[in-house]
């Protein structure tokens, strides 16, 4: 059992747990993930270690909560555990050496940059972070990011930061020049669209892929994507590639493959919670009724 120690909301369906994994925390390298288990019978999830403490020997997970199981994971709180937490896989980041690097983080994305702008710093490569969020409560690890370098905050609705897209606001950093290298984690149309951005200027960029993984071995060859022309497995080859060879359309396809599935898992789950004559947990908690009295109820 993984022991949780600390747990925040980042935003607001966005969740930070700091679990005990003394092993991974020794060993673990930007750019690698894990898989986790709850417990028996529990989907496999693949999560990205966003940030490793040697010394307390713990790892930090950044879940969004947005099906079923990742919405079991962010209701655990500091006391509870993980059953299974294997890794680290995936192969680490290959960081620049020297120069200047961009870290293009959308949504949660930013959580899969934040490792990497830690191993850029640390080897002396100044770090421009490039961050955005719906609005300023869906922005994250911005003071995180900000002890690895600068920072640039971007909001769609223009309350925090610079209004717009993070894709106008790393035009304006590539238009200056001396850029060396750019990291893009976030949904698939940003990549693409942060990718096709860069193209014109020839400078590399790594894309980390966040395609449906099982057993994260290679295996099952659910993660399989089209990289180059040629099938590779993110769990394996990746799951960071050369965002100019991505076929993006093939990954956002790819993605919807279990839609169904986790539509009706979530349904399930929303049965499951519903107390007669409250309605769902959340609904009752919203109403005035407390968590112990609505968990009374379900029992």
């Amino acid at each position: 059992m993984n022991l949780i120690v600390e747990k925040t909301l980042l935003s607001p369906n966005v969740t930070r747990l700091v679990v005990e994994a003394p092993r991974l925390a020794q060993v673990r390298q930007p750019g690698q993930f894990v898989i986790v288990r709850l417990g028996p019978g529990s989907e496999r999830i693949p999560l990205t270690i966003a940030d490793a403490d040697a010394e307390r020997g713990t790892i930090s997970l950044v879940i969004q909560a947005v099906g079923k199981s990742t919405m079991d994971l962010t209701e655990l709180e500091v006391g509870g555990s993980i059953q299974d937490i294997a890794g680290p896989l995936g192969r680490p980041t290959e960081l620049l050496e020297s120069g200047h690097a961009v870290c293009v983080g959308g949504g949660v994305g930013t959580a899969v940059v934040y490792p990497i702008a830690q191993g850029l710093h640390a080897k002396g490569v100044r770090v421009t972070s490039v961050i955005g969020g719906r609005s300023r409560e869906w922005v994250i690890l911005e003071d995180e990011l900000r002890a690895q370098g600068e920072v640039v905050t971007c909001t769609d609705d223009g309350s925090y930061g610079r209004p717009g897209f993070v894709t106008q606001a790393l035009k304006d950093l590539l238009d200056a020049g001396g850029i060396d290298a750019v990291y893009a984690v976030g949904p698939v149309p940003m990549m693409r669209a942060v990718t096709e951005l860069v193209r014109p200027y020839g400078v590399p960029i790594t894309v980390s892929l966040n395609a449906i993984m099982v057993d994260g071995t290679g295996m099952c060859g659910g993660c399989r994507v089209s990289v180059g022309g040629e099938t590779r497995y993110a769990c394996v080859d990746g799951p960071e590639f050369d965002g100019y060879i991505v076929d993006y359309r093939q990954l956002a396809d790819r993605l919807t493959t279990y839609r169904g599935f986790e539509q009706d898992a979530l349904e399930r789950r929303a049965a499951a919670c519903r107390i007669p004559g409250l309605g769902t947990l959340a609904e009752a908690m919203s109403a005035g009724t407390t968590a112990a009295a609505a968990t009374e109820a379900v029992r």
